[in-house]
């Protein structure tokens, strides 16, 4: 019988937070449809409000991905969240399929050189792997099962109700709570939003539109306009020559100072820049880098790909069997060749899909599951300008059904906009007032525009 015993939550510590909070596992249905049949255990963390006289309704992190695990996350986002954790707890929950919850992790690169692995390498026998490692049911690690567990927890924790911050994909896990289970809900903030109604997988559009704003951004800059005259031309030289052959070239390895080949392709050379698009903190880098490279120097570039040496920050077995079953069947052909019809990477962002989705068990979610969502709940949408992955035009079809939204495009911003900007004080009024049309934006009016490593001495 699932949850028999109360639920218990013990003290804990988490990395990155000095102070103890409070952790626990929930056992849950691996298939709600057969309540009595195996079990999976839920991980969980609770932040404590510091002042919790005032019994306000707590704040319930949904991670996005597909594949982040909140729980992981727990030490940047109680920075963030601050102002709202004087007198909300934070509710962190490691989604079905990550952390610690049966995760569902591909160690597709965990033994490779990543200076010389490249994404063209990823091929149908490492998704066989993957798939061959996991034990659970496929079908049942899906986004409305993870709002099952999730909405679970809500009721074993005793809390009446709860408000909802969803970033990335976590908004489209906000919106499926939103229909699954309205009355469980107080409000919502959707930050950088992946609605239904955009599959998970097209990026190429918006990523070459976050690439131009750069350059557009780089050229109106007096210092990168006079360091980089020829951006564009230099980005697409660069291209030109690794489309020719792929680079190998010794470089001293970023961490250990030995010497190291580097392997640098097409494809790996717009994924790496790619990644630097989602904050204006390493946009920062992007001229620098596409300059180097147009001289034949790639050490920038493996500085970059060095901050990502030895981290998975998804769970890539649970990111596929969501994307290859929530998304890919909704994608057309005829939306692939739109998507590649762009002048940053082509058609380079759907390799990774192409190869695993049709290898993939299929399960598919019901009708209900792709229908505009209409709840009449307080909802608070944020959206990056620059954000090379859920642009600002994906929130407005939020914005348009939604009955009591309120859309924000933020200036000079990328991915996750609370993440780096004051909108987390702003999200903090809103749950306090509950009226996303009347909150004080003035903040935003603040944050400065993007500026530029000019040198390698690190001169702007």
């Amino acid at each position: 019988m699932v949850n028999a015993a109360p639920l218990e939550l013990k003290d804990c510590h988490l990395d990155g937070i000095k102070e103890k909070v409070k952790c626990g596992q929930l056992q849950v249905p691996e298939n709600y449809a057969d309540p009595e049949g195996k079990t999976i255990s839920i991980n969980f963390a609770v932040l404590p409000g510091i002042d919790q006289s005032q019994q306000k309704t707590p704040l319930m992190f949904l991670a996005g991905g597909p594949g982040q695990a909140a729980v992981e996350l727990a030490a940047g986002l109680r920075k963030v969240f601050y102002e709202s954790r004087k007198t909300r707890d934070l509710i962190l929950v490691d989604q079905r399929g990550t952390g610690e919850s049966k995760p569902f992790q591909c160690d597709l690169a965990a033994q490779s050189n990543i200076y010389q692995l490249l994404p063209e390498d990823f091929s149908g026998k490492e998704v066989q792997d993957c798939l061959s490692g996991f034990d659970g049911e496929l079908s049942q690690y899906n986004s409305e099962n993870a709002i099952r567990d999730f909405e679970a927890l809500r009721k074993a924790l005793g809390y009446q109700q709860v408000n909802l911050y969803g970033g990335s994909y976590g908004t489209r896990a906000a919106l499926v709570y939103m229909r699954l289970f309205p009355d469980a809900i107080r409000s919502v903030v959707l930050d950088s939003v992946g609605p239904v109604e955009v599959p998970i997988g097209l990026f190429g559009q918006s990523i070459a539109r976050s690439f131009d704003l750069l350059v557009a951004n780089c050229h109106q800059d007096k210092s990168c306009r006079q360091a980089f005259p020829d951006l564009e031309s230099e980005f697409h030289q660069v291209l030109a020559a690794l489309e020719q052959k792929p680079q190998s070239v010794t470089i001293p390895h970023p961490r250990l100072g030995e010497a190291t080949t580097f392997v640098i392709s097409k494809s790996k050379f717009i994924g790496t820049l790619t990644q630097q698009l989602y904050s204006t903190g390493s946009r920062a880098f992007v001229p620098l880098v596409i300059h180097q490279a147009a001289k034949g120097n790639y050490l920038p570039l493996a500085g970059l790909i060095a901050t990502t040496d030895g981290k998975q920050p998804l769970y890539l077995g649970l990111h596929m069997n969501i994307i290859c079953n929530e998304d890919f069947p909704k994608i057309t052909p005829e939306a692939l060749t739109a998507d590649a019809a762009n002048s940053f990477g082509g058609d380079i962002t759907h390799n990774a899909m192409l190869t695993a989705c049709p290898l993939w068990p299929q399960y598919r979610p019901g009708k209900a599951f792709y229908q505009p969502v209409t709840a009449d709940i307080p909802t608070l949408i944020l959206s990056g300008e620059l954000d090379p992955v859920t642009p600002p035009s994906n929130a407005e079809f939020s914005d348009q059904t939604l009955a009591n939204s309120h859309h924000i495009v933020v200036k000079h911003t990328g991915h996750t906009v609370a993440m780096s900007t004051c909108a987390s004080d702003i999200i903090n009024e809103f749950m306090n007032v509950l009226t996303p049309a009347k909150l004080d934006e003035s903040c935003l009016e603040d944050i400065p525009g993007e500026s530029f490593m000019t040198g390698l001495n690190g001169s702007f």
